[in-house]
């Protein structure tokens, strides 16, 4: 390594503060991503005063599955108020942050490089677990505080934007939503007038199939019929490298379908790939749905043309306006269609059931429609904004290794 590489171990300290006295209750775990999250652990009758605490401005970290996963889950607290963590967990700080940010240390830990490191000193279990005293030994670069500082700053900028982007993304869903809902299911959509339809007595007529009142004029409709075709995809054997090596086709997991604006995947297949499977080239405006386990129900927008797993059923539509209705209506009642999977150790969606889910589809008078395109094409620009971003975010990480400045001892 550089001279101006110092191990980690150097900078910190492990800490083992415990809950005794059950003052906190908020449990939280690492993601993949590197950041802290609300437990999926069920700790009901479980004695939480075991449980390590972290302050604002530690570290916890899991050690435990690095081999396996490949990353480590570290993350540095930047909540206001003290939280819990599993005893299984490490809690760690900074000696001295006049010498080492915080901030900056977390940044290191965000890099690609990071990882590789900690997985080549992970032991040989098959899940590979990372020594403490090897996770120390790693090492890097610490310039001035005054060079840190500079370079969170510029850090910070392009990642306060990233969250400005994610939450306006997050505002425009919930606005769509709630108007979809608004027209859609209770019906109150502007009448010519642009009162709310069904409160200012629009006329209503008995549905025998949905057993409700809906907006006379009004039809159902099944998703085959609204859609122009349906496909499931299929995943190239894992087996065969000539089917993923230097692909240039997206190919896409159910994990990537959460209810976004889908513009690349982590994934490619080569043209073997495609041949030689069940797989199947989508376009653009696709909707997506998850058929299988614990995303079965949650939906997709595809911006791009692409293939997914089998797992994946796919909604071809006339035009971006019926896609962008479709997709609303999906994202709205997934939690009814999730609770439609069926199956023993995993519960499944099937293509079937999709093709039969039922939309209530306003007359040809009515454009309003529309709307959720412009809810769409919204998302799509802040998202491709977020990716540019999430890019500089990278450049600006790796950066971190080329600074060259004096060495605090």
């Amino acid at each position: 390594m550089p001279s101006n590489y110092k191990p980690i171990g150097d900078y910190i300290q492990k800490l083992k503060v415990r809950n005794s006295k059950d003052i906190y209750s908020e449990l939280l775990g690492i993601n993949i991503d590197k950041f802290f999250m609300p437990s999926v652990a069920n700790v009901v009758g479980t004695n939480l005063s075991r449980y390590l605490i972290v302050k604002p401005g530690q570290f916890a970290c899991n050690r435990m599955h690095v081999g396996r996963d490949y990353r480590i889950p570290v993350a540095l607290s930047e909540k206001e108020e003290p939280f819990i963590v599993s005893p299984a967990y490490d809690v760690f700080e900074i000696k001295d942050t006049s010498i080492l940010l915080p901030e900056y240390l977390m940044m290191w830990f965000r890099r690609a490089e990071f990882d590789r490191n900690a997985w080549f000193y992970t032991d040989a279990d098959v899940r590979g677990g990372l020594a403490w005293d090897a996770f120390c030994s790693i090492e890097l670069p610490v310039p001035s505080i005054e060079k840190q500082r500079e370079i969170v700053k510029e850090y910070n900028v392009v990642k306060n934007r990233i969250k400005l982007n994610e939450e306006i993304n997050q505002k425009l869903e919930e606005t769509a939503q709630a108007l979809y809902k608004h027209w859609f299911v209770d019906f109150e959509f502007p009448n010519k007038k642009g009162k709310p339809y069904k409160s200012s007595g629009g006329k209503m007529v008995y549905n025998e199939e949905l057993d409700k009142e809906i907006p006379e004029g009004w039809r159902i409709i099944k998703v085959k019929d609204f859609c122009t075709d349906m496909k499931s995809g299929g995943t190239p054997s894992r087996r065969n490298k000539n089917y993923w090596e230097n692909g240039t086709i997206p190919w896409l997991k159910t994990g990537e379908i959460k209810n976004n604006i889908i513009l690349s995947t982590e994934e490619y297949i080569s043209e073997k790939g495609l041949k030689n499977s069940s797989a199947k080239i989508l376009p653009q405006n696709s909707i997506l749905m998850s058929m299988y386990g614990a995303n079965a129900g949650e939906v997709g927008f595809l911006k791009i043309e692409a293939t997914t797993n089998q797992a994946c059923c796919a909604m071809v539509c006339n035009s971006v306006v019926d896609a962008s209705f479709l997709y609303y209506h999906l994202v709205v009642n997934q939690n009814f269609n999730h609770s439609q999977a069926i199956g023993g150790a995993q519960q499944n969606l099937s293509k079937d059931y999709i093709e039969k889910i039922k939309l209530i589809v306003p007359s040809n008078g009515f454009k309003k429609m529309d709307f959720f395109r412009s809810f769409i094409e919204k998302r799509e620009n802040n998202t491709k904004q977020i990716q540019i971003f999430t890019e500089l975010q990278k450049v600006v990480l790796s950066r971190m290794s080329l600074v060259k400045k004096e060495i605090v001892n």
